[in-house]
C-alpha cells in the first residue's frame, strides 16, 4: 500500500521528465501563438479522452489531450481577441501559480503563512491607494468580480442594518446596463424582494444622475428606503464608464452606499486618461477591480476594496474551536476574516510576481495602448461606408454595425459576425443596443497590436463587401 501510495510523490529523476516535457509544451504554445487562429470551430475534443481509470497513463498522452483543449474555441491568449471583455495570462503569473501551488502555502490565515497573509494584504494596500482610500481600508484577492461584488453588498447590508424585515422596502439602484451578477448577488445573500430600480441612462449609456436623484426622492416620498447604487465604471456592453463624482455627491446626500463595479475599467487609473474619466470613485465605500482584465492576470484575479476594513470584517469574520490558536497568534486580520472562503488559493502571487517582474510602467503603457487603438478603430471604421459606429469610446470597447443595401440588417451582422469567426484571425462578440443587433470591438489584451487592429479591420471590411454583393 505505501509503495503505491508513494507514487504521488515522485522522484527527481520522474520531476525532471515532466518538468522537461511540460516546459516544451508550453514554450512551444507561447511561440506558435502568432501562427494559430484567434478562433477555432475544428476538432471538438472525445469526451471519452477525459476519463480517469485505475491505470496511469504517460505526460505524453496527457499533453496531446490538453492539446486539443488549448486548440478550441476561442484562443484567449490571441492578440486578435476582441470579444466580450478580454482576459490576459501573463507569463509571469502563470509562474507565480507554480510556485505557490508547488510550495502549497495557506494564506487564508495569518498564522499559517504570515509572509504570503502579508504579501496579499501589502497588495489590497496598493490597490486602495489607487482607488485613493484612506488607510482604514482594506479588501479581499477574489476569484473574479461576481464573488468581489457579492462580498461587497454583503458588507453594504450588514454594515447599514438592513434586516429580513427591511427587504421589501429597501431600494437598489441600477441601470440596464448593470452587469447581471449584481441581481445574482442580491438573491444569493437574501436581498432579492428588494425594490430595484433602473436609473435612466444618457446618450453614451451611462447612467444619468439626475435621473437617480428624482427617483431616490420619488422612494422617500414613498416611505421606502433608499440603500444601495452600483455605480459602473467600464460596462460590458459599451465600455461606458458611469459619472461617478456626480453619482457619489447624489449618494452622499441621501445615504446611499454607493459602490463601483470597475472589474473592467477599474486599473484605467493608472494611466492619465483613466484618472479623469474615473474621478469620484474614491468616494465609494466599495469598489471592485479584476486583474484578470486591466492588468492582464489569467482568469480567477479579482478584488474587493473597502473604504473600512472593520465594515468588512463584521460582515465576514466568523471563528471556530479548531481556530483558537490561529487567532490567538495572529493580531491581524487574515484573509478568511475578510472574505466569503475559508479554504483558498495563495492568489497574491499571481499577481505580485509581474508586477515586481516588469514594475508598473509596461502595465500603464499596455492600458494606454489600449485606449489609443479603441479610438483609432473607431475613428477608421467611422470612415468607411456603410458602417454604423457607436460613440467614442470612454475606454476601449467600441460598438458597430453594417447597415446594408437591402435586406436585414439584424440579420446580415449576424452573418457578418459568423465570417469573421469563421476566418478566425479575429474573434469579436455581439450585444443588442436598443433592440438592434450590435458587433462589439472589446481591445484589452496585452498581446493586441495595431497590426492586430488593422487585420480586424481588413476582414470586416472584406466580409462585409463580400456579403452586400451575394
Amino acid at each position: 500500500m505505501e509503495v503505491s501510495a508513494r507514487e504521488l510523490d515522485p522522484g527527481r529523476e520522474q520531476q525532471d521528465e515532466l518538468w522537461a516535457a511540460v516546459g516544451a509544451h508550453v514554450l512551444g504554445n507561447v511561440s506558435s501563438l502568432g501562427e494559430k487562429p484567434a478562433y477555432a470551430t475544428e476538432g471538438v475534443a472525445d469526451p471519452t479522452a477525459f476519463a480517469i481509470g485505475e491505470s496511469p497513463a504517460g505526460i505524453s498522452d496527457a499533453l496531446a489531450t490538453i492539446k486539443v483543449v488549448e486548440n478550441e474555441g476561442i484562443n484567449q491568449a490571441s492578440g486578435g481577441h476582441f470579444a466580450f471583455i478580454p482576459g490576459g495570462g501573463l507569463f509571469p503569473a502563470a509562474l507565480g501559480d507554480l510556485l505557490a501551488d508547488v510550495g502549497n502555502r495557506y494564506a487564508g490565515v495569518h498564522f499559517a503563512a504570515p509572509a504570503a497573509a502579508q504579501m496579499e494584504r501589502s497588495l489590497v494596500r496598493w490597490m486602495s491607494g489607487l482607488v485613493g482610500y484612506p488607510e482604514s481600508a482594506g479588501g479581499d484577492l477574489t476569484s473574479g468580480a461576481s464573488i468581489a461584488n457579492l462580498e461587497g453588498i454583503v458588507t453594504a447590508r450588514d454594515a447599514t442594518g438592513v434586516r429580513s424585515a427591511d427587504v421589501p422596502r429597501t431600494v437598489v439602484y441600477l441601470t440596464s446596463q448593470t452587469h447581471h451578477c449584481i441581481e445574482k448577488a442580491l438573491r444569493i445573500c437574501g436581498l432579492a424582494e428588494c425594490v430595484v430600480r433602473r436609473v435612466k441612462l444618457d446618450e453614451r449609456r451611462r447612467m444619468r444622475p439626475d435621473s437617480l436623484d428624482a427617483t431616490v426622492r420619488a422612494d422617500v416620498a414613498a416611505g421606502l428606503h433608499p440603500w444601495l447604487v452600483v455605480a459602473t465604471a467600464g460596462t460590458t456592453e459599451t465600455g461606458a464608464v458611469d459619472p461617478l463624482a456626480a453619482i457619489a455627491e447624489i449618494a452622499d446626500a441621501h445615504e446611499l452606499w454607493l459602490q463601483v463595479d470597475a472589474a473592467y475599467g477599474g486599473f484605467f487609473i493608472l494611466t492619465d486618461h483613466g484618472r479623469r474619466v474615473l474621478t469620484g470613485i474614491e468616494r465609494s465605500r466599495t469598489v471592485v477591480m479584476d486583474p484578470h482584465k486591466g492588468l492582464f492576470l489569467p482568469f480567477g484575479s479579482g478584488a474587493l476594496i473597502v473604504r473600512d476594513e472593520q465594515q468588512l470584517a463584521a460582515a465576514h469574520r466568523y471563528s471556530a474551536s479548531y481556530l483558537s490558536d490561529a487567532r490567538e497568534a495572529g493580531g491581524v486580520f487574515s484573509s478568511s476574516d475578510l472574505s466569503l472562503e475559508l479554504s483558498r488559493p495563495f492568489r497574491g502571487l499571481r499577481l505580485w510576481l509581474p508586477l515586481k517582474l516588469f514594475g508598473l510602467a509596461p502595465f500603464r503603457a499596455a492600458l494606454d495602448e489600449k485606449l489609443l487603438l479603441a479610438r483609432y478603430f473607431h475613428s477608421r471604421l467611422s470612415e468607411m461606408p456603410g458602417w454604423l459606429v457607436g460613440p467614442e469610446p470612454d475606454l476601449s470597447v467600441v460598438t458597430y454595425r453594417y447597415l446594408p443595401d437591402r435586406g436585414d440588417a439584424d440579420d446580415f451582422n449576424r452573418r457578418l459576425l459568423r465570417a469573421i469567426l469563421a476566418d478566425g484571425r479575429a474573434v469579436i462578440s455581439a450585444t443588442e443596443i436598443n433592440g438592434a443587433y450590435t458587433i462589439r470591438f472589446a481591445i484589452l489584451h496585452y498581446r493586441s497590436h495595431l497590426d492586430h487592429v488593422d487585420g480586424l479591420l481588413e476582414v470586416l471590411n472584406r466580409e462585409a463587401t463580400r456579403l452586400q454583393a451575394a
